[in-house]
């Protein structure tokens, strides 16, 4: 592992750890990372021994504390655009990954940095992370989706106030809007957020993924679709091993 990549990855049995390597910027976003996060995600998603992504951020400080601002200064709208749809690239990755990404936070998760939170499939943080949609202090706003996928997950009336206003929110508030999945002291944080990895890595494979492309599929399909797409994932577990494997053991308990 080279301790000056902008995105550091390690394996531990069936996790990998991607972790922003930028901490002299508060793991600050930009196209370096941006490309470098891509093609270790891929990396990770073609890894037959992970089965689980925690993704984190360096030091203690930050997980990312938004966009590089001085890669954005001298943009005019179309660079903005292309600045915006490029980050967007990153988030639907991780959105559509095969495996399940984790983020573990810890400090500042804010601007971009929440918007890549916010695309993976389960948050844990630290009692002292803080988040917040500061974009409109400097006036601009979220570009990848950052609205579209707060408001969705937080009610459009939350999601409106945090983005008119730009205010902090601490841990605990942002468990109680359904942000996080689960909040610790902060040296509990990574053994914890492993601990749940370690849980679903062993987990039926197959079954994760399909579960996975249900919800992020369906919640964005009519019900009816939404239903239909669900049974198509459900009869797709039954061509699997683990499918026959776990069912077969399941009865063999009862006789």
């Amino acid at each position: 592992m080279n301790s000056t990549e902008v995105v550091l990855y390690e394996t531990e049995e069936a996790i990998a750890f991607l972790t922003f390597n930028r901490p002299e910027a508060m793991n600050a976003l930009n196209t370096e990372v941006n490309l470098k996060l891509i093609e270790l995600l891929g990396r990770a998603e073609d890894d037959p021994d992970v089965r689980v992504i925690i993704l984190k951020g360096a030091g203690d400080k930050a997980f990312v504390a938004g966009g590089d601002i001085k890669e954005m200064l001298d943009k005019d709208s179309m660079g903005a655009r292309d600045y915006a749809l490029a980050a967007k690239r990153v988030i639907d990755k991780i959105w559509n990954l095969k495996k399940p990404v984790i983020a573990a936070i810890q400090g500042f998760c804010l601007g971009g940095g929440l918007e890549y939170a916010l695309a993976c499939d389960l948050r844990t943080a630290s009692e002292k992370a803080r988040f917040a949609v500061p974009e409109i202090n400097i006036g601009i706003m979220p570009g990848s989706a950052g609205t579209q996928r707060l408001a969705r997950m937080i009610g459009i009336t939350k999601a409106k106030q945090m983005c008119f206003t730009g205010d902090m929110i601490g841990a605990r508030e942002a468990l109680d809007l359904g942000i996080l999945n689960e909040v610790y002291p902060p040296d509990e944080l990574l053994p914890k957020t492993i601990e749940l990895a370690k849980k679903i890595a062993s987990k039926s494979a197959p079954a994760i993924t399909l579960i996975k492309s249900a919800i992020n599929k369906g919640t964005q399909m009519d019900l009816e679709s939404a239903s239909m797409f669900e049974i198509d994932c459900f009869g797709l577990c039954f061509s699997t091993k683990e499918q026959k494997v776990g069912m077969q053991a399941f009865v063999g308990k009862k006789k």
